[in-house]
């Protein structure tokens, strides 16, 4: 079959979630068919990527969108009943060059990643299409106006409406719909929801395995520290957390790892000498295997959790909230401790620093509880066999030309 694969940025290198999902299913679906990955990018691609790239699919194409576009496009979006984050994507050139991609490549199916890319091939009428949602993008911007200020949460409740409305829109669009976890399945607001195939993450277990190395941090949280749930996570950690651990335990440290820290991030570290902001690290499985404890105390968000089930593969023991924990589905005391209020965070801490034979029960049941419920290989099938399902049936029909 050939492939048309849209993102909305290109999947390599491998530092936030979108990414990480893509990469992995377009490296094991490219084994089965001729893949063309188009990805926009507002940031130029560095040649080592580009080329890193170019080995996991057949055809590539980078379509660079410049600043000054994207503002014009923000200041027009507004008047237009898109979301805003659809608008932040969709550009007149980048849509012209993916014309061309269609009418030259031919693709038999398209995959779209996120309904950011969907603005792009929703006219597309006789093309067979796929979308994965990843999560419920509408659920989570819901989520982060409870809390904002009067005026973002005046623009984020705006976004969400926007949101529900082109959520819906897209699936009834589309051939097929495809979602992270049942949580975010049941999170989005089309009556059809329930047919959705429910297609979750993988863990590169050769990768992410455990390793001996000398232990400088008591706590760690990774992720992608410009991305708004996980500053939340870190900020309840540090200043709701933290002061009730040091009360009983002096002096224990978090090591904050991952890409583009937010201003309020680094501060952490300015302003508490026992919390450390790495920004990007070129391996992450280094901090991993630098701390005791993983924490993630997620408050708000949707989808599923990559840096706990990076976490669990290397064998640490994890504490997270009920929010994260649902879309994973490991067991609650038995291969993740699950917190609510910050005491309970507290104790679970302390109880893992203080108990070196309850750290290793947990995180052997945490390992093998990912070993076993999370490959990205039959992720992949999954998918194949859904977009395949949809060629057949679309074969049996009156042929008819593709709509422009």
């Amino acid at each position: 079959m050939k492939l048309l694969v849209v993102l909305s940025r290109p999947p390599y290198p491998l530092e936030k979630g979108d990414k990480l999902r893509a990469y992995h299913l377009v490296k094991r679906l490219a084994d089965k068919h001729e893949i063309f990955l188009f990805c926009l990018s507002d940031q130029r691609l560095k040649r080592a990527d580009e080329e890193h790239l170019r080995t996991i699919c057949a055809h590539l194409r980078v379509v660079h969108i410049p600043w000054w576009r994207i503002l014009w496009r923000m200041a027009a979006a507004p008047f237009s009943r898109l979301p805003y984050q659809v608008s932040y994507f969709h550009h007149r050139h980048a849509q012209h060059a993916i014309d061309q991609v269609i009418d030259s490549f031919r693709p038999d199916h398209v995959l779209c990643q996120l309904v950011r890319t969907t603005e792009y091939v929703r006219h597309r009428y006789r093309l067979p299409k796929t979308l994965d949602y990843m999560d419920t993008l509408s659920k989570g911007m819901e989520r982060r106006a409870r809390n904002a200020s009067l005026p973002l949460r005046i623009l984020l409740k705006t976004e969400t409406r926007r949101l529900i409305g082109y959520e819906n829109l897209m699936f009834d669009l589309f051939d097929n719909q495809v979602i992270i976890s049942a949580q975010d399945r049941d999170l989005l607001y089309h009556p059809d929801r329930g047919n959705m195939l429910v297609v979750p993450n993988g863990v590169d277990t050769e990768y992410f395995t455990p390793r001996v190395a000398e232990k400088t941090h008591d706590l760690l949280f990774t992720g992608n520290m410009n991305y708004p749930p996980n500053i939340d996570s870190v900020l309840f950690l540090v200043h709701h957390v933290m002061p009730l651990v040091h009360a009983r335990r002096p002096g224990t440290t978090l090591l904050i790892a991952g890409a583009d820290p937010d201003q309020r991030v680094r501060k952490l570290a300015h302003d508490h000498p026992e919390v450390t902001v790495t920004g990007w690290m070129k391996d992450i499985r280094e901090a991993y295997a630098a701390a005791q404890v993983f924490v993630a105390p997620m408050q708000i968000g949707t989808g599923l959790q990559n840096k706990l089930l990076e976490a669990m593969a290397m064998g640490m023991p994890c504490v997270s909230s009920d929010l994260a924990n649902n879309a994973v589905g490991a067991a609650p005391g038995q291969a993740i401790l699950i917190g609510h209020e910050p005491q309970e965070y507290a104790d679970h801490i302390l109880h893992l620093l203080q108990d070196a034979g309850e750290r290793s029960r947990l995180a052997r049941n945490g390992q093998q509880f990912v070993r076993n419920s999370f490959n990205w290989d039959v992720a992949a099938n999954r998918l194949s066999e859904l977009m395949d399902a949809s060629r057949l049936q679309d074969a049996r029909q009156p042929a008819a030309p593709l709509a422009p």
